[in-house]
């Protein structure tokens, strides 16, 4: 599927709102554990969303077969990866948690293939799931092979997110028959069911408040990031694809980056530029544009 003018300002947008989660993210778990962060984050765009539903008057989820594909979406789309992204951005920076999070489409190619009829790998698809695992390579490192320490824990866990996200990308294809309000409401409602007895378990009751600056952050994540963002995403979803939709990956490291740089004095090495140059071509390479204009030239 190609995309527009609308699906690439659209794409264009929800980068910037996913870009800033990593920052925000980064900022909460200061004060907010990350099983706690990813419940109010959930719970605060589920009832953002359940708003404009009402207001909008929109056909509700009826049958059991709604409620299983939604419970599933909340599982793929958000309780799982979250709370790896959350968890592992306990261990690395934002920045480098958001280039990790790029390999999604990497992902996306190999499962949309294995699981659809209409979205099968194609040579320059393949030759951008080789560049791009050689650049996960490249940021992971001979730490590999050292033992699982905290750092390499975390990065395999927004990897393991960035899976899970491909699969949710392929399975959300079954949510177009609802609005995207009602898909994004009913996720996070059923990820807000399956995080609040995690979030009691492994952290329990926060001992305090947070500060006035993280709650903030907090409703900034639920609102903006998630509850704008899904609406965004689960548009696109339905135009332009699942491979198409997880391309947004690619714009959002760029953003995430320059706001750990500007605001948290992160640093970007050479490993890391290099690790994301290589995702960044394969990226390109499962865009395919670059190859037809090769072709055509």
């Amino acid at each position: 599927m190609r995309m527009g003018a609308l699906e690439w300002t659209m794409m264009l947008a929800l980068s910037l709102l996913w870009g800033a989660t990593f920052f925000f993210v980064e900022i909460a778990l200061t004060e907010v554990g990350p099983f706690t962060l990813v419940l109010g984050r959930v719970a605060c765009g589920a009832a953002v969303l359940w708003i404009v539903v009402l207001v909008s008057g929109v056909a509700l989820p009826r049958t059991l077969a709604d409620f299983r594909d939604l419970l599933v979406m909340g599982l793929l789309n958000n309780a799982i990866p979250f709370t790896l992204i959350f968890w592992g951005q306990t261990w690395i920076s934002g920045g480098l948690a958001s280039v990790l999070n790029a390999t999604t489409p990497l992902f996306v190619v190999i499962v949309a293939h294995l699981l659809t009829q209409d979205e099968k790998a194609t040579v320059p698809r393949t030759a951008g799931v080789i560049l791009g695992m050689g650049g996960v390579a490249v940021l992971v490192g001979p730490d590999a092979f050292h033992g699982l320490d905290g750092s390499l824990l975390g990065q395999i866990a927004v990897l393991c997110a960035a899976l899970c996200y491909s699969f949710a990308g392929v399975y959300g294809r079954r949510l177009k028959r609802f609005a995207p309000t009602v898909s994004g409401a009913g996720m996070l409602t059923s990820s807000t069911l399956i995080m609040l007895p995690v979030a009691l378990f492994m952290e329990g009751v926060p001992a305090a408040v947070p500060s006035a600056g993280v709650l903030l952050t907090w409703v900034t994540l639920g609102t903006f990031c998630t509850a704008l963002a899904y609406i965004l995403y689960f548009r696109i979803l339905a135009t332009a694809g699942a491979t198409n939709l997880m391309l947004v990956t690619i714009m959002i490291p760029p953003s995430a980056m320059a706001l750990g740089v500007i605001f948290l004095d992160e640093q970007i090495t050479p490993t890391t530029a290099i690790g994301f140059v290589l995702i960044f071509a394969g990226l390109l390479c499962v865009d395919g544009r670059v190859f037809d204009r090769f072709i055509r030239a």
